[in-house]
């Protein structure tokens, strides 16, 4: 079992969650999150976010390593909900970081740059 089938099995479980797929806002976390729309989730987002930071900061002043991951597996369960309710799936990410491989992330940033300034020239 590798650890893009436990995101695979979770992203499932999030999408059974959707209350277009009979997900109960009232039983299920991830159906109250989704009910609540972007508003909801990405608030979540944000929090758990600043709780990574947070948790980094406290594992470089010697704090056990396991509260980064906590913190960090609540973000990347957040985003999942995110993704899932943009009709997205874990697989996409995984495809972009794919892309970008062997890229160096200065020379990507370059070309981004470049191409959203021949965008507004051309707008």
């Amino acid at each position: 079992m590798t650890s893009n089938d436990a995101l695979e099995r979770l992203a499932a479980v999030i999408e059974s969650r959707k209350p277009a797929n009979g997900g109960n806002p009232e039983k299920s976390y991830v159906a109250r999150l989704l009910a609540k729309g972007p508003d909801g989730f990405l608030k979540k987002v944000g929090e758990e976010a600043t709780e990574v930071v947070m948790a980094a900061k406290d594992v470089a002043q010697g704090a056990d390593r396991g509260k980064l991951v906590y913190e960090m597996a609540d973000l990347w369960f957040h985003c999942m909900v995110a993704l899932a309710y943009f009709e997205l799936a874990p697989a996409d990410v995984v495809k972009e970081l794919e892309r970008r491989e062997g890229v160096s992330g200065l020379e990507e940033k370059a070309l981004r740059k470049q191409a959203r300034r021949a965008q507004e020239e051309g707008s």
